[in-house]
């Protein structure tokens, strides 16, 4: 999984952070909760989001998830074709 932060706290943002996250074919991330909800669009391609009652669900470019503080979540590209998609946090660092 590739991960780059398009704005964050270096661009003066104290509040939230936006990532752009690239799975490549066969990619996943590790099956994981976080104590804060987060926003995720879906740029290109398409993945399986994993519910936190372990449910598929197939989705692709120009659909929108929200993810619960503390939802065990994962992404998973068992396609054929890079999966991509922006994730909004709040920038919990502070810095």
């Amino acid at each position: 999984m590739r991960k780059r932060v398009l704005i964050g706290y270096d661009d003066g943002s104290k509040n939230i952070i936006m990532r752009y996250f690239t799975l490549l074919p066969g990619g996943y991330s590790e099956r994981h909760s976080h104590s804060h909800e987060h926003l995720v669009n879906i740029e290109s391609g398409k993945g399986i989001v994993v519910d936190k009652d372990g449910n598929e669900i197939e989705v692709s470019e120009g659909h929108n998830i929200f993810v619960e503080p503390d939802e065990l979540h994962q992404f998973q590209n068992p396609f054929e074709k890079n999966f991509e998609f922006v994730c909004v946090i709040p920038n919990i660092d502070k810095r």
